[in-house]
């Protein structure tokens, strides 16, 4: 462009016969020709300062986009779910009575809030009026091809707690699975599911009574291999370390009294000191899907309710054997009838440490040894008509309590039972609303005497966000 410029001045220079002119208009030449180099050089700079800043602003992006990435990448693979469960409770007798109610020789502390070891525990549907039960946060996500991971994160309105945390494997030869960590054992039918997951809005009675609120749930490690055959068969074994609270436990048991603390009643238990071994099979006839199983968990006791109202502790071994029948039967894709069984049976030996006065600030304890024979079982029954409506019925009884002291047969009561009936509503498979009515025989005063307790529960079941479907 500059060289056509010079060109076209130097043709109009040549038209010009002055010699004069033609030196003025060469001194014109040079001087356009500079301004037209400085004006290039100022384009260059102005280029080049507008060009340097892109590649800083390109260098500042790089960690944020990294980042999206990353999270994009990271959630993309992510079930995460809100699980909140609340309800209204109208029980016959008020919280105060029904606290000190119990099962004698079973179980104490099965309605409201007790403590154990200062810690305070508040059981599902605790108070007449208003209950918030839980808030649930599920995480699940497949790790890489050979792991999965689950957590189960459960808030209360005074605690919080890891209910499950444990990584699965998704690729073990010969039909193995193993799984480690927290998480709730495959023992029986109900133990490994979560409460939202219930057709009762409360567990069975002989569940309760053996197991505690929570069941077994345990840190440990689990193998499981399926059969290659044509019908479900599936074994499963594991290790645990043993914390049940109502049944099993593995840690020390120290004299409570004043000046006694460091002696020790009970020693711990070897590690893991709970054995849970099971076999599961299914078949289908036409329409119809049977379940069935057989369970049993041996594991060391250290029981320490010493700072219970009624103070006591037990140290020794236990059994317990399970059996459940699940059949369920189609009519349709959305209509169905589900009868589920389970039968439990504990045999427990060993020492009971107690107070005869309930005073555990003086050093008076006794220590006869203890024998507990005892089994039960609920039946339960649902009707699904269609996707929104469920009808049921379960029926819970505690018929054999045998508790032998120093040899002497306690003579503690037997056939406690009770029955509950439900009804409902979903209004998609995100919200659940049930109203659940059930009347006991099972429960007893502190002076021994059977009182009888009806209650009323309307609760609501709300799910948030992805949630993996439930096994059957």
């Amino acid at each position: 462009m500059m060289n056509k410029l010079v060109l076209s001045v130097l043709a109009a220079a040549a038209l010009s016969a002055d010699s004069t002119e033609l030196q003025s208009l060469k001194a014109q030449m040079a001087q356009m020709e500079a301004m037209m180099k400085a004006m290039q050089a100022k384009i260059d700079t102005l280029e080049s300062t507008r060009t340097s800043p892109a590649p800083l602003a390109a260098a500042e992006e790089k960690p944020t986009s990294k980042l999206v990435d990353a999270v994009a990448k990271t959630t993309s693979g992510l079930d995460l779910s809100l699980i909140l469960d609340a309800s209204y409770v109208s029980r016959s007798k008020k919280d105060e009575v029904t606290q000190h109610l119990e099962l004698p020789g079973v179980a104490h502390g099965l309605i409201g809030s007790h403590s154990h070891d200062g810690h305070d525990h508040a059981t599902y549907n605790a108070s007449n009026g208003f209950n918030l039960n839980y808030a649930e946060l599920a995480i699940h996500s497949t790790v890489d091809p050979y792991l999965d991971a689950n957590a189960v994160f459960h808030f209360s309105e005074d605690s919080v707690e890891i209910e499950e945390a444990y990584v699965t494997t998704r690729a073990l030869p010969y039909n193995f699975r193993a799984r480690g960590g927290k998480f709730l054992s495959d023992f029986g039918r109900l133990n490994n599911q979560h409460h939202h997951a219930w057709n009762f809005s409360d567990m069975p009675l002989v569940y309760e009574a053996f197991l505690g609120n929570h069941g077994i749930n345990e840190i440990g490690a689990q193998l499981q291999w399926v059969a290659p055959t044509s019908n479900y068969l599936m074994v499963g074994f594991e290790a645990l370390q043993g914390k049940n609270e109502a049944m099993f436990g593995q840690a020390a048991i120290n004299n409570p009294s004043e000046g006694y603390e460091e002696e020790i009643l009970a020693g711990s238990a070897h590690q893991p000191s709970l054995l849970i071994g099971y076999v599961k099979t299914s078949a289908d006839i036409g329409d119809t899907t049977i379940l069935a199983g057989a369970s049993i968990a041996n594991g060391k006791s250290r029981i320490d309710h010493f700072s219970d109202e009624t103070p006591h502790a037990f140290a020794g071994e236990s059994d317990l054997y399970g059996l459940d029948l699940t059949v369920k039967h189609y009519f349709d894709s959305y209509s169905s009838l589900t009868w589920q069984s389970e039968w439990l049976y504990r045999d427990m030996e060993g020492t009971q440490f107690s107070d005869p006065d309930a005073d555990v600030t003086t050093n008076n304890l006794v220590s006869p040894t203890m024998h507990k024979k005892q089994s039960g079982y609920y039946t339960q029954l649902v009707y699904a008509p269609d996707q929104t409506w469920k009808i049921g019925a379960r029926y819970d009884n505690i018929y054999r309590n045998d508790v032998i002291k120093n040899g002497v047969d306690q003579e503690q009561p037997e056939h406690m039972d009770q029955y509950s009936a439900m009804i409902e509503y979903n209004t998609s498979e995100f919200a659940r609303y049930r109203l659940q009515y059930t009347h006991s025989n099972a429960l007893f005063d502190e002076e021994g005497n059977r009182r009888t307790l009806d209650s009323l529960i309307f609760s609501i079941n709300v799910a948030l966000g992805t949630h993996a479907a439930h096994s059957f």
